[in-house]
C-alpha cells in the first residue's frame, strides 16, 4: 500500500459507520467524528433492506443480527385504497440467493448494531464534534474540530449526510433538490397478517405502505405532496397522519390507531442529489446521502451508501496508490451504479405526482433491481 494509512471519518451514519469498520479491519487508523451527541442512535422509525444491502451488511460482519433484529420477507403487494389485493410480486434477491430478498428492521436497532461493530473495531470515536477543513496538500489533510482541537489526517471520508458541510467546504457546488413530495412516517405494532411490504397508490395520499420491522413491529407510511414545514405544527403530526392513514383499508385501520403520539411520527421531503463531478477533491471524498440520494420509492438509499463503502474502501486497501486515478476509479464505478437507481426513483415519484395512470412503474423497478444483482 501506499504511504497513506490515516483516515478521519466525518459523520456516523450507515456510509461512515460501514466504511470505518472496513478500513479498520484492514489495519488502517482512522477516527470519526459525529455531530450528534448520541451518535444519532434513536432517530427514524423503520427502514427496508433489500438484498444488495444486506448483502454488504454480512461482509460486515454484522447480518447474524441483523436477521435476529429483522423481519425477512420475499414478495411485495400491491392493493387498492380499500385494502383489496390486487398483485402480490415475488421480490428479486439482489444480494445473491442465499440472502432473503427484503430485511425491514427499526432503523435505531439497525443503527445501534453499526454503531457497536464500529466500537469493536477499535476506531476512536468523538461524539458531539464537528470537524473544518483548514486546508490539504498532495499528502493529507489538516483539520480543525469543534472543540478546538487539531489533526492531520491522509485522507478525509466526508459521510456528513445530504446538508453536508464538507460538499460544500471543498467547492462541489452540487445541492438537494426537492422532488415535490413529502413522507410521514411512524413506528407501530405489527398487525400479525402483515408479513410483507404492502403499498397502495391512490386515496389521499400519492403512496401508502407499511413494512414489518420485527415480529412485534412495523412501519407504516404515506406520502403526499410536500407542504411548507412552518405550515404544520409539530404537535399536529400524528393528527396530519392519521387524517391521511384513516382513509385506507386493510390493516390500516389497526395501523392508524396507534398513530397517537406526534413525536413518534417523522415528516420528512423527499430530495434528490447527484454530485456529476468528481466525487473527491484531492484527499477529500465522498459517500453516501453526501454525495447522492433518492427519493425512498425504491428503497435503495442505504443500500447505496452501504455500497460507497465497501467499494471505496476495497480500493483504499487494494494497494494502489491514494491518488486521483483510484478516486476516479471510484467514482466512475459508484456512478455506473447509482445514476440509474437515483433516475429510477425519482421518475417513479414524477409519475405520481404528474397522474400517469399507464406508467411502467413495475416494469421499471423490476429493470433497476435486475441490475442491482451485480457487484457494486
Amino acid at each position: 500500500m501506499s504511504k497513506a494509512h490515516t483516515v478521519l471519518v466525518i459523520g456516523g451514519g450507515a456510509a461512515g459507520n460501514a466504511v470505518t469498520v472496513f478500513l479498520r479491519r484492514a489495519g488502517l487508523t482512522v477516527d470519526l467524528v459525529e455531530a450528534k451527541d448520541d451518535w444519532n442512535a434513536t432517530a427514524g422509525s423503520g427502514i427496508t433492506l433489500q438484498g444488495n444491502a444486506l448483502r454488504v451488511l454480512r461482509e460486515l460482519g454484522v447480518w447474524d443480527r441483523v436477521k435476529a433484529s429483522g423481519f425477512g420477507f420475499g414478495s411485495v403487494g400491491i392493493t387498492a385504497p380499500d385494502g383489496t389485493v390486487l398483485h402480490v410480486a415475488r421480490d428479486l434477491r439482489t444480494g445473491g440467493d442465499d440472502l432473503p430478498a427484503t430485511v425491514g428492521m427499526q432503523r435505531p436497532q439497525l443503527h445501534r448494531i453499526l454503531m457497536d461493530a464500529v466500537r469493536a473495531g477499535g476506531a476512536r470515536v468523538r461524539l458531539g464534534t464537528t470537524a473544518e477543513i483548514l486546508g490539504q496538500d498532495a499528502d493529507g489533510v489538516s483539520i480543525r474540530f469543534s472543540d478546538g482541537s487539531e489533526g492531520r489526517y491522509d485522507l478525509v471520508i466526508a459521510a456528513d449526510g445530504l446538508g453536508s458541510s464538507t460538499r460544500a467546504a471543498i467547492g462541489v457546488a452540487d445541492k438537494p433538490e426537492p422532488t415535490g413530495m413529502a413522507i410521514w412516517r411512524v413506528a407501530a405494532p405489527r398487525p400479525t397478517g402483515v408479513v410483507r411490504t404492502d403499498l397502495a397508490y391512490g386515496g389521499p395520499a400519492y403512496i401508502a405502505g407499511y413494512c414489518p420491522t420485527s415480529d412485534t413491529t412495523l412501519y407504516a407510511y404515506v406520502v403526499e405532496a410536500n407542504r411548507d414545514r412552518a405550515s404544520i405544527p409539530p404537535e399536529t403530526y400524528a393528527e396530519e397522519m392519521r387524517r391521511l392513514a384513516s382513509a385506507y383499508g386493510g390493516f390500516w385501520p389497526e395501523i392508524t390507531a396507534h398513530i397517537t403520539d406526534p413525536a413518534k411520527v417523522n415528516y420528512t421531503w423527499f430530495d434528490r442529489l447527484l454530485v456529476e463531478s468528481s466525487w473527491h477533491r484531492g484527499r477529500v471524498v465522498l459517500i453516501g446521502d453526501a454525495a447522492h440520494c433518492c427519493p425512498p420509492t425504491l428503497a435503495q438509499g442505504a443500500a447505496l451508501s452501504l455500497e460507497d463503502a465497501w467499494v471505496l474502501a476495497q480500493l483504499l486497501t487494494s494497494g494502489e496508490a491514494w491518488d486521483d486515478a483510484l478516486f476516479r476509479a471510484y467514482y466512475e464505478r459508484r456512478m455506473a451504479r447509482v445514476r440509474p437507481v437515483v433516475e429510477a426513483s425519482v421518475q417513479i415519484g414524477q409519475w405520481q405526482l404528474d397522474g400517469v395512470r399507464d406508467a411502467d412503474v413495475p416494469g421499471l423497478m423490476g429493470r433497476t433491481m435486475t441490475m442491482l444483482r451485480e457487484l457494486p
